[in-house]
């Protein structure tokens, strides 16, 4: 099923924000990134990378793909309430498409800023952990960029088709397993009202 609600997609992306950054030199990175949901037509994605990763000469005005993976895990036919029934897996996804813009390096620290705001608040303003001039040393190591979306896609593929019975069956499954990725898939399913009789 189709994830259309836009304020569900950026949601997503903050959730899930660890993104695999795919160019269309067929290089990647995986690296966090800061949404701008209220920039641009579709959004922008914010990022950076060390300079030692030469990924980012490929960068200025080349387009991307970036997909950011929720939880996923595999779906036994035995759980179903109802048969006949085949393996399959289950997941949640959004991926993203634009046009990566390389940034001067005085907006270094200003995208680092807009990172650490997403995980940690507090320690911009904690200059005992993180001085300005250690922070402005490191700015100086990475490659700051912008991504201007042009296109978002989003997927559950959650077993909505399924009967209630069926969806619940498979919610207690997940919970049963152990694995870390069968819980995070349950908690997602449960957050979003599917497979508990809601």
């Amino acid at each position: 099923m189709q994830i259309r609600s836009t304020d569900k997609l950026a949601s997503f992306i903050n959730q899930h924000s660890f993104g695999i950054l795919i160019t269309e030199s067929l290089d990647f990175s995986q690296i966090p990134f800061h949404f701008a949901k209220d920039e641009g037509v579709k959004g922008v994605l914010y990022g950076h990378v060390a300079k030692a990763n030469k990924h980012w000469r490929t960068f200025d005005e080349t387009n991307a793909l970036i997909v950011f993976q929720g939880p996923h895990a595999y779906i036994s036919p035995t759980w179903y309430a109802s048969k006949p029934a085949v393996p399959t897996w289950n997941y949640a996804t959004v991926h993203c498409r634009g046009k990566i813009e390389l940034l001067p390096p005085e907006q270094n620290q200003l995208v680092l800023n807009k990172l650490t705001a997403n995980y940690e608040p507090a320690l911009l303003n904690d200059k005992a952990i993180m001085p300005d001039e250690y922070q402005s040393k490191l700015s100086r190591a990475i490659v700051t960029f912008k991504i201007v979306l042009n296109d978002i896609q989003g997927k559950e593929k959650l077993g909505q088709s399924k009967s209630q019975a069926d969806q619940a069956a498979v919610y207690a499954a997940l919970q049963q397993q152990n694995n870390h990725e069968a819980a995070m898939l349950a908690a997602y399913m449960k957050q979003h009202a599917i497979g508990i009789g809601n």
